[in-house]
């Protein structure tokens, strides 16, 4: 595990108010220390670090790999940022785009031609993880004269019946 500055605050404030409850029960100062120590642990991870999972919009992220790409469609949010960030493939050729992409899920509209465009490509990025979110994620780059000029994600409403 690693002991980040945020994970130590929150820890230490389930400690202290396992330790206030405790004072509630018992005055004695041993007795507090230890229904502290054995109870902040298991309140804090089975308790208040899956409510917070639940509400605050966290994923993993990893580094872009045009294999984990191909084979896990589901899992491409965690790439997007780097993506996007990095603009990794800003000024690439659409056949260089395709070999590290794949082939375009869907093409974008355009309204200047009122219709879907070959130069804005789609990708489905899938769900990110969260306990209400209903939006799918995806990845549209924009192509001038055959080169990536702009990357942008946006998110789809998807209903479930």
């Amino acid at each position: 595990m690693i002991l980040t500055s945020s994970f130590i605050v929150l820890f230490s404030l389930v400690f202290l108010a396992v330790w206030l409850f405790a004072r509630t029960i018992d005055k004695r100062l041993w007795v507090n220390l230890l229904i502290g120590v054995v109870l902040a642990p298991i309140i804090y991870f089975y308790v208040f670090y899956p409510f917070i999972n639940i509400f605050i919009d966290f994923h993993h992220e990893k580094h872009f790999d045009s294999i984990d790409w191909k084979d896990k469609p589901a899992l491409r949010y965690e790439m997007s940022n780097e993506i996007i960030e990095d603009s990794i493939f800003i000024g690439k050729k659409k056949n260089t785009v395709e070999s590290m992409l794949g082939e375009s899920e869907w093409y974008g509209w355009d309204d200047s031609l009122k219709m879907n465009s070959e130069n804005k490509w789609n990708y489905n990025l899938g769900f990110k993880p969260g306990a209400f979110n209903m939006n799918q994620e995806c990845l549209e780059l924009n192509f001038k004269n055959d080169e990536v000029v702009e990357i942008r994600q946006y998110q789809l409403e998807k209903n479930f019946e």
